[in-house]
């Protein structure tokens, strides 16, 4: 049902003179250029967030079960949280716990671009938000030193369409946001399944790292059991894509909608109260079983809607689990999910 929820695109007006031509080819350009991409968000975003987080980015990227690679004494610059208190007072002197992932954190993102997420008409789509995180996310980690990698899976969830390795640089950030861009979802692809997709993940990617798995989560049932594997050995962080459409279907009478994957098209009214209600206990049932999945899984969940500020998310994301502490699982992770993002409608 929800991935029915991409209105067939409008006809294009027609651009009249070569002025609105060559507007509209900057705008395009600047769109599909990820240095002009990346340039922008620089400015409007990355900047912004890195003064804000500090040394809290550590919050978002790395979570529980970390190795412990050193214990050595506190110095004036250090995050008290790290204090070992039971060292400290048998040494009489503060000391701190030093991670294995403090030197060198990976994250990598592994990344749904299948059609209900790969394709969209609005210049905010589902797409373009997955694409502006990772680009201000692997920023942001590889100004660190920290390196970062992609798995994207657009044509097929059985296998991934490019493995882009972990490496660092503003280079190697542009080049995963070039490839991004040209994973494009076919036609009439398979139907999504994160199964697979997080079975691969979990045999490909071999040293401990923070691994974020990027989806609008509207999937063919049994992919727990993956998450939960993976979840064992890596920090997951699910991050939910969103549009305000599949979560509250507004009156908009007849409208002919399209299967974003497979291409079926299907006349819904949605001025039918009864239509509407049917629509919205589907949502509730959807949304249950995505929280008790990552809630079994021990995962947490960062919420990105289209209409919404990417980095407010972020923030605010960070803030929920500094407040509950970093190592996060199971019932905490469900109410920091349920605090985070309630959806209209489903109470």
């Amino acid at each position: 049902m929800f991935k029915f929820l991409r209105r067939t695109k409008p006809e294009e007006p027609l651009i009249e003179n070569d002025e609105a031509l060559e507007a509209s080819s900057e705008v395009a350009s600047t769109q599909n250029d990820p240095q002009k991409i990346l340039a922008r968000l620089e400015w409007t975003v990355i900047k912004r967030l890195d003064g804000q987080l500090q040394g809290d980015y550590r919050t978002l990227f790395r979570g529980s079960g970390m190795e412990l690679a050193d214990l050595r004494e506190y110095l004036p610059h250090d995050d008290v949280r790290h204090i070992d208190w039971n060292v400290t007072a048998r040494m009489q002197d503060p000391y701190v716990r030093e991670h294995q992932e403090d030197r060198d954190m990976t994250a990598w993102f592994v990344m749904d671009l299948s059609g209900s997420v790969g394709r969209s008409e609005q210049l905010q789509s589902k797409r373009h938000l997955a694409t502006t995180l990772v680009a201000v996310l692997a920023r942001i980690l590889t100004r660190r030193g920290n390196p970062v990698g992609a798995m994207l899976f657009a044509s097929s969830p059985q296998k991934a369409d490019v493995v882009i390795p972990a490496r660092t640089g503003k280079r190697h950030v542009l080049h995963l946001m070039d490839r991004i861009a040209k994973s494009v979802a076919p036609d009439k692809g398979e139907e999504t399944h994160l199964g697979p997709m997080l079975l691969q993940a979990q045999a490909s990617i071999k040293k401990r790292s923070t691994v974020f798995v990027i989806s609008d989560f509207i999937s063919q049932p049994g992919w727990e059991g993956a998450l939960s594997q993976l979840a064992r050995r890596h920090e997951v962080i699910a991050v939910r894509l969103r549009d305000p459409i599949e979560m509250n279907l507004q009156n908009m009478g007849l409208v002919v909608v399209q299967d974003a994957e497979t291409g079926e098209q299907l006349l819904i009214d949605a001025n039918d109260r009864g239509f509407r209600d049917r629509f919205a206990a589907l949502a509730k049932e959807r949304e249950e079983y995505l929280l008790g999945c990552l809630t079994r899984s021990g995962v947490d969940c960062l919420e990105l809607q289209t209409d919404e500020p990417l980095d407010e998310a972020i923030l605010q994301f960070i803030q929920l689990r500094k407040r509950r502490g970093q190592w996060a699982t199971g019932s905490a992770s469900a109410n920091a999910h349920r605090e985070m993002h309630r959806p209209s409608g489903v109470h």
